[in-house]
């Protein structure tokens, strides 16, 4: 009959075409499996390691390399007598041993009342060329000397100018000295702290600047006194920048590892940013989106309950990718042959086959990474009832026709 033949015909053609026709969700089980094999001319980027996942993998990437503040910097502390330098703000007073002289009032005729034998100088700012003015001793070298010896070099200066003067020097603003705290800073609720260490107007306005005591400061002592952080703590990242190196870890790294509470140095910026750690799930899941961590790192069984579970219609069990860019090192581990090594970082797509019960095991132990991408793949026969939908969509009305047909015979 030609209406058998006309059918035949039409799923002979669905089922040929159906990869693609048919909508998806993203590439098959197979399709993941062979790209990583098919070497192109597109870069690195165009290839990628595929790697099961197994109880040796997950052992392998606890060591895999994190950034440290410990390992980029170390953690010599500061001098514990910070030194003078460009910019801090100076106060100099000066005693003399008896009245009448240079920087004392004269005596009262009476002989009898006490009269003043100090004299301030208004306070100064240490200017480029790393001096200050003291009269009667002309521009003083400060910069990189401490207080005490600025102290014995004015006596020195005004021996023999002066009655037997006694100078006190003291930094009352020092920014050389001082650590600037930007970005997610509770700046406003610390400046009555950085009042109390001496920091200047600009501190004071928005927190920013934190002067480092004699005693010498760690990363959450400068942190705590620009006012903590405004944003969860499981949320927030510290980058610390000394010189040309910059270094970028965990806030809770810092809390949970003592190691990594560094001492700060003058001059260190520190920055804290806020960055949700969140991972994307897509494919055949019981929910398709960006799903924040909400924690302190999660597992890959934690990511599979949050994203609402393997969807058991559309599923393929031996489909459930995990993409990831990883540092050479530990894919040397893994793969120590991989033509992508070249690289700093490697595309990598870990593969879990959820049908092995050891599997249950293995997700338990795999830590979800930020801006992971979870994927599982259409089940095949998911594919086929597609074909089947598509057939019967459009050969109902030939059959209803056909129906149609014979009924009017």
């Amino acid at each position: 009959m030609v209406r058998v033949g006309t059918l035949a015909a039409l799923a002979a053609l669905l089922l040929s075409g159906c990869s693609g026709v048919l909508p998806a969700s993203g590439p098959s089980t197979e399709a993941v499996a062979t790209g990583g094999d098919i070497a192109t001319d597109q870069g690195l980027l165009a290839r990628y390691e595929i790697i099961d996942v197994n109880a040796a993998v997950v052992e392998a990437m606890r060591g895999r390399p994190l950034d440290s503040l410990l390992a980029s910097f170390g953690d010599r502390r500061a001098s514990v007598q910070p030194v003078i330098g460009i910019g801090d703000t100076v106060s100099v007073t000066i005693w003399e041993a008896g009245s009448g002289g240079l920087f004392s009032a004269p005596a009262l005729p009476d002989g009898l009342s006490a009269s003043s034998k100090a004299s301030v100088i208004p306070e100064q700012v240490v200017g480029r060329d790393g001096a200050i003015s003291v009269p009667y001793a002309g521009r003083i070298k400060v910069a990189g000397k401490r207080p005490q010896d600025v102290q014995a070099q004015i006596e020195a200066d005004l021996a023999g100018k002066s009655i037997q003067p006694q100078v006190l020097v003291a930094v009352t603003s020092p920014l050389s000295s001082s650590v600037t705290v930007v970005g997610e800073a509770a700046g406003a609720s610390a400046r009555a702290a950085l009042a109390g260490r001496g920091a200047g107007p600009a501190a004071l306005l928005g927190g920013g600047r934190v002067p480092l005591t004699e005693t010498g400061d760690r990363l959450l002592d400068v942190i705590a006194t620009a006012g903590g952080v405004s944003a969860p703590v499981n949320e927030t990242f510290v980058r610390l920048s000394r010189g040309q190196t910059t270094v970028t870890v965990p806030l809770l790294a810092v809390v949970s590892n003592p190691q990594e509470n560094i001492y700060l140095r003058p001059g260190d910026t520190v920055t804290l940013v806020r960055d949700p750690q969140t991972f994307l799930a897509i494919g055949a899941l019981g929910t398709q989106s960006e799903i924040p961590f909400s924690a302190d790192g999660i597992s890959l069984s934690q990511a599979l309950a949050k994203a609402r579970g393997i969807s058991d219609a559309n599923a393929d069990a031996t489909g459930v990718f995990i993409f990831r860019f990883e540092p050479s090192s530990l894919v040397r581990r893994l793969r120590p042959n991989s033509p992508l090594l070249a690289a700093p970082q490697v595309p990598v797509v870990y593969r879990l086959d959820m049908r092995d019960p050891n599997t249950v095991f293995v997700t338990q132990a795999f830590r979800m990474r930020n801006r992971d991408l979870l994927y599982v793949s259409s089940a095949p026969f998911n594919e086929v009832r597609k074909v089947l939908g598509v057939f019967s969509t459009i050969t109902a009305p030939i059959t209803a026709g056909a129906a149609v047909y014979g009924t009017a015979r």
